[in-house]
C-alpha cells in the first residue's frame, strides 16, 4: 500500500477507535455545588444537607462552596463561566434568574446563562422587629411609619434579595416609607435587628425564626401563603391584613447553559429521590424550608411566571441597583 493510503488508513482507525471509545460515565468525580449566599443562609442549609444524599447515590462527593456577595451575582457569574460538563452547579434563591437581571444596570451574565435544574425547597421571608423598637404587629408598624415616615428603617440581606423585594412589594402596595439598611447576607443583619441597631428587618425566616420562637424577636408576618413551621403564632402577610400579598421563593439549583440534557435530568432525579428521604425533609422542615422538587421543564416554567410577576414590581417601584 502507498506511504499516503497507509496514512489515511491509520487515521480512519484512530478515528474508528476514537467513537468506539465510551464516553466517560457521569459522573466520574468530584462535583462543585457553589452556593451564592454566606454559610448559614437558606441556600447554604439547602445544599449541605442534600449534598451528602445525593453524593451517597451519584457515588461522587459534592463538596460545596461559598461565593456571596452582589446579591448571589458573583457565584452565579462563577457557575455561568464553568465548563459545562456537570461538575459544576449553582445554588441560589430563584432570585438569581427573576430578579437581579431586571434591577442591576451591569451584570456579568443571563438569565439564560443558567439553565434550571431543580427547585430545592420553598421558603418564607420574614418581617421581624426587635424588643426594642416597641412594635408587635404589622398595624402597629404601618402606623408608626405613617405618623413619622422615612423615619423607621428596616435590614436586609442586601440590595435586591428576597427580604428587600418582599418588603418593597408590601411598601409599594401600602403607600409606606421605610429606609432600606442592606447587610452582606441574612446573618449579619440578624445580628444587628437583635442589638437593635436596626428596627427591623425583612429576613430569611429559616435564619430568624428560632430568635421568633426563643422571644428574642418579634414577628409580624411571613412573606408567603404558609405559616412558619418553627414560629407557626407568626401570621401570613395575609392574615396581617394585606389582601392578595404573597412572595413565596424557591431555594434553587442551576447549571452552566449547555449542560447536557441527560445529566440535568439526572441531577433532578437524584435530588428528588434525596427531597423524598423522611430524614432529609425532616432536616430541611426543621430549618422551615418546605421540600418541594418539579421535572426541568415545570420549574423553568414556574421562573418565567415568577420574572414577570417581580419585573412588574421593579417597574413600579424604580428598582435598579449600581
Amino acid at each position: 500500500m502507498k506511504p499516503h493510503l497507509l496514512a489515511l488508513a491509520a487515521c480512519v482507525a484512530a478515528s474508528t477507535a476514537a467513537h468506539a471509545q465510551p464516553k466517560e460515565e457521569w459522573p466520574a468525580r468530584a462535583i462543585r455545588i457553589v452556593v451564592a449566599f454566606p454559610a448559614g443562609s437558606p441556600g447554604d442549609t439547602a445544599a449541605r444537607i442534600v449534598a451528602d444524599a445525593v453524593g451517597q447515590a451519584l457515588k461522587q462527593p459534592l463538596i460545596v462552596e461559598n461565593r456571596p456577595g452582589a446579591g448571589g451575582n458573583i457565584g452565579a457569574e462563577a457557575v455561568a463561566r464553568a465548563p459545562a460538563d456537570g461538575y459544576t452547579f449553582l445554588e441560589a434563591p430563584d432570585t438569581i434568574v427573576t430578579i437581579n437581571p431586571a434591577i442591576y444596570r451591569k451584570l456579568s451574565f443571563k438569565a439564560d446563562d443558567l439553565t434550571p435544574v431543580v427547585a430545592l425547597a420553598n421558603f418564607n421571608q420574614m418581617l421581624v422587629c426587635s424588643s426594642a423598637s416597641g412594635l408587635r404587629t404589622l398595624a402597629q408598624l404601618r402606623d408608626q411609619a405613617r405618623k413619622t415616615p422615612g423615619a423607621l428603617s428596616y435590614a436586609s440581606g442586601g440590595q435586591g434579595v428576597p427580604g428587600h423585594l418582599a418588603m418593597e412589594l408590601y411598601l409599594s402596595g401600602a403607600g409606606l416609607d421605610i429606609l432600606h439598611v442592606p447587610y452582606k447576607g441574612p446573618s449579619p443583619a440578624t445580628q444587628d435587628v437583635l442589638a437593635g441597631q436596626v428596627p427591623c428587618g425583612y429576613l430569611a425566616s429559616p435564619v430568624v425564626a428560632p430568635y421568633v420562637a426563643a422571644g428574642k424577636l418579634y414577628g409580624l408576618a411571613v412573606s408567603g401563603t404558609a405559616r412558619s413551621v418553627q414560629a407557626p403564632d407568626v401570621p401570613t402577610m395575609q392574615q396581617a391584613g394585606v389582601a392578595g400579598y404573597d412572595a413565596t421563593f424557591r431555594e434553587m439549583l442551576f447549571a452552566p447553559k449547555g449542560t447536557p440534557d441527560a445529566i440535568v435530568a439526572r441531577m433532578n432525579q437524584e435530588v428528588a429521590r434525596a427531597l423524598a428521604l423522611p430524614e432529609v425533609r425532616q432536616k430541611l422542615r426543621a430549618n422551615d424550608l418546605d421540600p418541594l422538587p418539579e421535572p426541568p421543564d415545570a420549574t423553568a416554567r414556574r421562573l418565567r411566571e415568577d420574572a414577570a410577576k417581580w419585573n412588574d414590581v421593579v417597574t413600579k417601584i424604580n428598582l435598579r441597583v449600581d
